[in-house]
């Protein structure tokens, strides 16, 4: 099945609703299921967030944001229950408030998703059971590629193999836990015979958002911005390992959307008891050797013959900069932001100096019949023209 299938409407229409709509994803897979193209299939989107997005809301007719904190969970019953024509649930959002490879994080966003289900899960008839008037049909769930190990180290050889993981890989064992399978086995016991479910892991995200913790164009765009203000060098401060070798895989947010929306609208994808997992990954690999000099000249930055810097580390060079960030937007006529809105220097720090290899396979996904890439030189470009299309950066 070609991806080009993915949105024949099977029925009356859809309903969505989906947690952290104002995240990365969650934003651009608001923009897709609110298209014109697509009103014919998804006759209405529900977006729950904590706060509702300052740039660009999502201004139509059929969607209906709602204001919600999911670790409230007399609030989440309050906003939620009364969804009853819930067909399909997107789960791209997470609580960061603690470190993602921590028994705290773990314990929050298990409370999160469980508020969501007991609010939501009562009301959605199941299309599995006879005479359903509603039906919840199937649940996706963005994870991602720290599925396939331990952050918590020490890291040995091994991790520093090039290999590939598949959707097979075992689980990690670690001291603390990690939620990405906390949220899978609560999904595995709430849904049996209420509906399908699917996991959608994908590597470093490339997209938009003011309210993304782990936001790479964010911290690409200031980062830039700051260094051509201040007409400073634009160098690539890391390992030389992260800086030559394929390290990482790319996924830009249109493919992330589009293969949450895919997995949701195949009913052959699905599996009713277990679930399906997939990677979610642009394809091609890339090393930021090559990206570097192309990405400094499109942000109008200088980009010195060694652009590679062992020493430099963006925590500490770029923690006096806010207020030269407040000078920028305001001299260029910008949308209100603070820097720490948009970059968050300790996860440049710690991708550009990632202590093991964290690649993914595609075979799994194209096997199935999902077969739209990109490359991410060209993601990283167009989202790049976008925040300056919604006058994020200059």
């Amino acid at each position: 099945m070609s991806t080009k299938e993915s949105h024949k409407a099977t029925n009356n229409g859809h309903v969505a609703a989906i947690f952290g709509v104002t995240g990365v994803v969650g934003k651009e897979l608001a923009r897709r299921l609110t298209s014109a193209s697509s009103k014919s299939e998804w006759k209405k989107v529900y977006g729950i967030a904590r706060n509702p997005d300052r740039i660009n809301p999502i201004n139509c007719s059929h969607y209906h944001f709602i204001q919600c904190d999911l670790l409230n969970r007399f609030e989440a019953h309050q906003r939620l229950s009364s969804l009853r024509d819930v067909t399909h649930i997107f789960w791209v959002t997470w609580a960061s408030q603690y470190g993602y490879d921590s028994r705290e994080c773990c314990e929050q966003n298990k409370a999160m998703m469980v508020n969501a289900l007991n609010a939501v899960l009562p009301n959605a008839k199941s299309s599995f059971l006879p005479k359903a008037k509603s039906s919840l049909k199937h649940f996706s769930l963005q994870t991602g590629l720290k599925h396939y190990v331990c952050l918590q180290g020490p890291f040995n050889n091994e991790e520093s193999k090039v290999r590939c993981y598949s959707e097979e890989s075992p689980r990690v064992r670690s001291e603390n836990g990690n939620f990405y399978y906390d949220l899978e086995d609560l999904l595995k016991e709430r849904l049996r015979n209420k509906g399908a479910w699917t996991i959608q892991r994908p590597g470093l995200i490339m997209g938009s958002s003011c309210r993304s913790v782990y936001n790479i164009m964010g911290c690409l765009g200031v980062y830039g911005t700051i260094c051509r203000h201040l007409k400073l060098p634009f160098a690539f401060g890391g390992t030389k390992k992260c800086w030559e070798e394929f390290v990482l895989d790319g996924s830009d947010v249109r493919l992330v959307a589009e293969q949450h929306i895919w997995a949701a609208t195949h009913e052959d994808v699905y599996d009713t008891t277990n679930g399906q997992a997939f990677n979610c990954l642009n394809g091609p690999g890339f090393t930021w050797k090559e990206i570097w000099p192309i990405l400094g000249k499109n942000l109008g930055a200088q980009v010195p013959n060694d652009m590679f810097s062992g020493e430099l580390c963006y925590t500490r060079a770029m923690a006096d900069k806010g207020k030269v960030w407040e000078e920028i937007v305001e001299k260029e006529g910008l949308v209100q932001t603070k820097m720490e809105d948009l970059a968050n220097w300790e996860f440049l720090d710690s991708v550009f100096r990632c202590p093991f290899r964290l690649l993914g396979s595609r075979d799994k996904v194209d096997r199935f019949g999902f077969t739209l890439r990109y490359k991410t030189l060209d993601s990283i470009l167009y989202w790049l023209d976008l925040m300056r299309d919604d006058k994020i950066i200059p």
